[in-house]
């Protein structure tokens, strides 16, 4: 049996797909091109609602349904969708609800997974934030559940919809900067001394179904660190820095490079300096073997200058002094370097072999969820399918698995294992908390 197929078995739990109705794509009705959309908005935080927003300014889109186990950022998407909404607490119930066509998945990185996986088998479309899966196997188990149910999901790497990076692969690939073979990502910020700070435990606020946040990851009393805002500075919800901020730039590397997938990785890093109650180190370097090329990965939380060099009136993306550039991607080729963000790209020539160049953009999120949505009216593959998601998730955590074991891993893409070393294999997944454990694999797969 292959490894992927362990998914088969996950979409047999009884006792959680009796309340979810599956309908196959042929009982789902076909969008016309400018028909409206339904739309439901589980996770209504600040970027989900963000999202909400950016969708409604496209033409035909409406929310019918929002979810939240926290009931004030329920009650504030409620608002958003115009006061006419269903509420949720548990996000089957909306997808019980029928007249919804798609859905945002904006929760939290620990409950990315099992929604996603419950809206493609429910006949629901989704929009799922990154980074796609709290670890390997989920992110292979939304793959697998998009296509067994002829869905539509895009991933939130929303660098995948922006011109200027569509005009940087076209320089890369086309050979104009020459021979790249040097890749480096950076991901700053100053965070010393005190991090995310401390609190003791507590009890949760009013409004707060704690258990159900919690969901899949293990059983621990209420902290406000784990919650809003600091959760990405805990293993059980999130993966740091690199699957927060390295997602996007891994994915925009793969469209740049042309490339998919590491061979091998290596990391060192620490917690030096920050005096927090976090997990996360504030050091993390990874190094990326890719068949062609090399990549850097460095995510610094004690210096936020990333790399100095300003050219006038451009604009960069989170800079905050007056020389730093916090976040970006350098491409270095035998003709010139590319350095680029968010918001913009800049060519510095090496010896005069290419010229001199800078371009501004945007942040591409509207173009991005408008996307999805003429994918969805037009049954498309979107800018960001899922599986272009899952492989530049996938980085992350890799970086993150070799900073846990210490040492050098080699990775096989085909069959999402590291060949010969069942301890790294082990950090691919995790056992969930009963009853989430519906992605878990079947008797005798890997683990």
């Amino acid at each position: 049996m292959h490894p992927m197929d362990w998914v088969d078995h996950t979409f047999v739990r009884r006792r959680f797909l009796a309340a979810v109705p599956v309908m196959g794509a042929a009982a789902r009705r076909v969008l016309g091109a400018n028909e409206r959309v339904v739309m439901g908005l589980i996770g209504c935080g600040a970027r989900g609602r963000y999202l909400a927003r950016r969708m409604q300014e496209v033409p035909g889109v409406e929310f019918a349904a929002v979810c939240d186990v926290y009931a004030p950022n329920a009650d504030a998407a409620h608002q958003l969708a115009g006061g006419q909404a269903q509420v949720y607490k548990d996000f089957r119930g909306l997808l019980e609800q029928k007249d919804i066509d798609a859905v945002v998945v904006a929760t939290p990185d620990h409950w990315h997974a099992i929604p996603t996986v419950l809206a493609c088998q429910a006949g629901k479309d989704v929009y799922v934030e990154k980074p796609l899966g709290h670890n390997i196997r989920e992110g292979r188990a939304m793959v697998e559940a998009a296509r067994r149910y002829n869905r539509i999901v895009q991933t939130g790497t929303q660098h995948r919809s922006a011109p200027h990076f569509a005009e940087v692969a076209e320089i890369v690939q086309s050979g104009k900067l020459g021979r790249v073979h040097y890749v480096r990502v950076w991901n700053y910020s100053n965070m010393f001394p005190d991090g995310i700070g401390r609190e003791p435990d507590s009890e949760p606020p009013e409004g707060l179904d704690w258990d159900f946040y919690l969901g899949p990851a293990p059983k621990v009393p209420f902290n406000r660190k784990r919650f809003l805002g600091t959760y990405r500075w805990f293993w059980d919800y999130a993966g740091g820095t690199i699957t927060d901020f390295g997602t996007h730039r891994f994915d925009t590397v793969h469209q740049i490079m042309g490339a998919d997938a590491p061979r091998a990785v290596s990391a060192s890093g620490g917690r030096f300096a920050l005096d927090d109650g976090g997990q996360m180190p504030d050091i993390l370097q990874v190094t990326y073997e890719y068949p062609g090329f090399v990549l850097s990965y460095e995510a610094c939380n004690l210096n936020a200058h990333g790399l100095g060099g300003r050219t006038p009136g451009m604009k960069y993306y989170q800079a905050r002094g007056e020389h730093d550039r916090p976040n970006g991607m350098a491409f270095y080729g035998t003709n010139g370097a590319l350095f680029a963000d968010r918001i913009g790209y800049e060519i510095y020539p090496e010896q005069d072999r290419i010229a001199r160049k800078w371009v501004n953009s945007a942040d591409a999120t509207a173009l991005h969820v408008r996307n999805f949505i003429e994918c969805v009216r037009g049954r498309a593959r979107p800018v960001a399918d899922v599986e272009t998601g899952h492989r530049a998730t996938v980085v992350a955590h890799l970086g993150n698995i070799a900073y846990k074991t210490g040492r050098k891993l080699r990775w096989d893409p085909d069959t999402e294992t590291f060949p010969d070393d069942p301890d790294a294999c082990a950090l691919l997944g995790r056992a969930a908390r009963k009853p989430w454990d519906l992605l878990q694999p079947a008797p005798g797969m890997p683990q």
